[in-house]
């Protein structure tokens, strides 16, 4: 029992994981926390809402953020 309830778990999770938008790196995060304060700070992450919400506002990012956006959308 104890084995199907771990197998399932890591389904679970997997799934999710493959579901979602890809997380962003530190890196990639760093480059946007400006942007993201500004633009998309009630925004909860995951699902892909915040890479949705920095997309509504492409126009007006940071070039760094850009590339991170750009690179997200590819």
């Amino acid at each position: 029992m104890k084995r199907i309830v771990l197998l399932a778990a890591a389904i679970s999770l997997i799934s999710l994981n493959a579901a979602g938008a890809p997380d962003f790196t530190v890196e990639q995060r760093a480059a946007c926390k400006a942007d993201y304060d500004k633009f998309c700070k009630g925004t909860m992450p995951g699902g892909g809402r915040v890479l949705a919400c920095l997309n509504k506002q492409h126009d007006q990012l940071s070039d760094g953020c850009k590339k991170v956006v750009d690179a997200q959308n590819k």
